[in-house]
């Protein structure tokens, strides 16, 4: 079954949850049975608010590789902002009525608004608000088992604030301290506490691509729910809840129901999402106006005395509302949780750890190999010296804001880009920290680097009176070129490199140099870069003896830290060795047990076919069968970033396990290979092109050594129609 088909059962649990909110307010079997009463309103309703926060989690805060997530929290929090002032705006006259801003101080002003809601239903919202901020904090900065950690303290210091008070307050000294929590919140069932958990546990479970049977996870519901419904009634016969909307076994509970409620092949609706936001923003209003209406009609025993009547009355005509405001208020009705996240969701490539992926073909980036990279290249800096990742060129075909994003959780919190462009489209995805341009920007793009709080490469003198001439504080760097003969102003040049340090609009941050022969391993090569060091730290000097500050230095790229680590300094510009390469095989080969390639690329099997005796294949019929063959169609090519070299069986792919070759010319979207022997080869099936697959492996060095080229050419040009992806396992193919 499909992803989306997934959500229709979290649709129309909405719409239970949402009547399930009103029996809460209006206890409809009250006149019929306390007990009943009980169990539907204080344990089966208790469902419904950890049901809204983990659809919230699993929309807003899951999937963290796709690298849209922070920009989609800011979206999320503006807009449920927006309701709440609208809700706020709704409900005042309705709060003024009931005498519930009477005696308002400016605490409980800020407790009302913070915490407990403007209006008695209310406090969802500011709890979703809060909540949402601190748990993608908590993912941002922490890793998932610290997170997870520090959610279930939180619930577990609100669960003895609400259901189990009545032990917390059996200890003086533990009771006032709720007691002065109860000062800044009335109820622990808040965003601090209760949210964090529920929204986390949607986070994680929204990598949950089930295509399980729900008789999978439905005897867990039933179990935990038995559980939850025993521990509630024990927890009433001793009299221990302050508040009853938190229990040890509600969390189980929620999780089996969210995954049985992912495991129905159901069609999703979004009407029925927004008719249910509809439905719990409007029912208090419906039920304070059934009941002014009610007084004047002579029906106040039927329609207010008696609960069930008044549960149907006040869910019939919050029904209708609700209909009626999704069809009048179409631009409210958009900014409603759950809404337009689920519709981004479709239009908007995710990050998945899937392998059955339904693009014809994908990258696959291993976070575990990234992340065991940063820690080996961290190992190798000396104190105060820190990573600045080139992710440049798409971090080389990797996916920079994948990738990025990455190392932002990885604690990473300096970057260098070719160019502005890519320094914008990191900024837009919530990337963190120091961006600093290589390259050079037009004077048209100058307010791109304000704007977005990038750094400028100074690339010569003339090239700095331009950015000053801007006349804007602008952050830079210097570039001086110590016989690379790229950009930076020569070293030779200290008194026209002087002027750039009395330029009033340039904030120089920093100062670097590139050394151009760090990958060889020749005496002449490695005089030159020993040449560039001493040019370098020469200019450092002399300028610090003119009285110009040169903050911080960085001279190392990635085989500059692998070779000449003596020469690390603020910043090590770390490139194909972060992505677990070097640039050739035999380096690669020698460096292969510290690093670990993070990007396998993989294809779908379009078509097998057979292939007679005597009959050509692919373009130029540069390839004739000797034999009867069988051969494979990839949905692949060179348009993709396969090297055209590779032809003709210079390349080869993986398929369960074994080398087929590649087959004649590569085209511009397919590939044919030699499938012959191989079994269980099918339409559909996938194919390894770099990576492994059992005991075999192809790399990018293995591509380049034949196409002639170096892995960091065969990476870059890695084609953008290639959707990327974070994998949850290594995987054999």
């Amino acid at each position: 079954m499909s992803h989306e088909k997934n959500l229709g059962g979290l649709d129309r649990f909405r719409l239970l949850a949402a009547f399930l909110v009103i029996t809460i307010h209006v206890s409809p079997l009250s006149a019929v049975s306390l007990e009943a009463d009980f169990f539907l309103t204080r344990i089966l309703a208790r469902l419904a608010v950890p049901f809204f926060f983990l659809v919230t989690g699993y929309f807003v805060l899951g999937e963290e590789a796709d690298g849209r997530r922070f920009p989609r929290i800011r979206r999320f929090l503006l807009r449920t902002g927006l309701l709440y002032l609208f809700s706020i705006v709704l409900y005042l006259p309705f709060g003024l009525y009931a005498g519930h801003y009477e005696k308002l101080t400016v605490g409980s002003f800020l407790r009302m608004l913070f915490f407990d809601g403007t209006f008695y239903h209310l406090w969802y919202l500011p709890a979703c608000i809060l909540g949402v901020a601190l748990t993608a904090g908590l993912m941002r900065f922490f890793s998932g088992r610290t997170t997870a950690l520090v959610v279930g303290l939180l619930y577990l210091v609100g669960l003895f604030g609400d259901s189990y008070y009545g032990l917390a307050a059996s200890v003086p000294a533990v009771k006032a301290v709720y007691d002065g929590l109860f000062q800044v919140s009335s109820f622990t069932r808040n965003g601090l506490f209760f949210a964090p958990l529920f929204l986390a546990a949607g986070a994680w479970l929204s990598e949950k691509r089930s295509q399980d049977s729900p008789r999978r996870y439905l005897p867990g519901f039933v179990i935990s729910f038995a559980l939850m419904t025993a521990e509630a009634f024990l927890l009433r016969s001793f009299q221990l809840p302050r508040h009853d909307s938190m229990y040890l076994f509600l969390v189980p509970s929620m999780v089996f129901l969210f995954l049985l409620l992912l495991s129905m092949d159901v069609k999703p609706s979004r009407k029925l999402r927004t008719v249910s936001t509809w439905i719990y923003i409007l029912h208090p209003a419906i039920l304070i106006a059934l009941r002014m209406m009610a007084k004047p009609l002579r029906l106040t025993s039927f329609l207010v005395e008696n609960p069930l009547v008044q549960f149907l009355s006040v869910s019939l005509f919050s029904a209708g509302a609700a209909f009626l405001a999704a069809a009048l208020l179409p631009v409210i009705s958009g900014i409603l949780p759950g809404n337009r996240e689920v519709r981004k969701k479709r239009k908007i490539p995710q990050a998945s750890p899937r392998p059955a992926h339904k693009s014809r073909a994908w990258i696959e980036l291993d976070r575990k190999a990234l992340c065991h990279n940063v820690t080996y290249l961290k190992g190798l800096l000396p104190e105060g010296c820190r990573l600045m990742p080139a992710v440049k060129a798409d971090a080389y075909g990797h996916g920079a804001v994948l990738i990025s994003g990455e190392l932002n959780r990885l604690g990473v919190d300096a970057f260098c880009v070719a160019c502005a462009g890519e320094g914008v489209q990191l900024r837009k995805r919530g990337i963190t920290g120091e961006i600093l341009i290589l390259g050079y920007t037009h004077p048209s793009q100058f307010p791109l680097l304000v704007r977005h709080r990038l750094t400028q490469t100074v690339v010569d003198v003339p090239y700095g009176e331009r950015l000053n001439a801007f006349g804007k504080k602008l952050h830079v760097h210097v570039g001086i070129d110590t016989g690379m003969h790229r950009l930076g102003e020569r070293w030779e040049n200290l008194d026209q490199m002087q002027r750039i340090w009395q330029m009033e609009h340039l904030v120089i941050d920093g100062v670097f140099t590139h050394l151009c022969t760090a990958d060889g391993q020749t005496e002449p090569e490695e005089q030159y870069v020993k040449k560039q060091a001493d040019a370098f730290y020469g200019t450092v000097r002399e300028l610090g003896r003119r009285g110009l500050a040169c903050p911080a230095l960085h001279l190392l790229s990635s085989y500059g830290l692998l070779r000449y680590p003596e020469f690390s300094e603020k910043y090590v510009r770390v490139g194909i060795a972060l992505y677990g390469v070097l640039s050739d095989k035999a380096d690669t080969d020698s460096w292969g047990a510290a690093l670990k390639p993070v990007l396998s690329l993989k294809a779908r099997i379009a078509a097998v076919k057979a292939l007679h005796a005597g009959e050509p294949a692919g373009y130029g019929i540069a390839y004739t069968a000797g034999e009867e063959r069988t051969i494979a169609i990839l949905a692949i090519g060179y348009a993709d970033g396969l090297p055209r070299s590779l032809s003709c069986g210079k390349g080869a792919v993986l398929i369960n396990g074994h080398r087929a070759p590649v087959l004649g010319r590569i085209c511009m979207d397919q590939t044919l290979v030699d499938v012959t022997g191989i079994p269980n080869v099918r339409a559909g099936g996938t194919a390894v092109l770099i990576g492994s697959w059992g005991t075999e492996t192809i790399t990018a060095c293995d591509w380049a050594e034949d196409a002639g080229t170096i892995s960091n050419e065969i990476l870059s040009q890695l084609g953008g129609r290639l959707e990327r992806m974070y994998r949850k396992e290594p995987l054999s193919g």
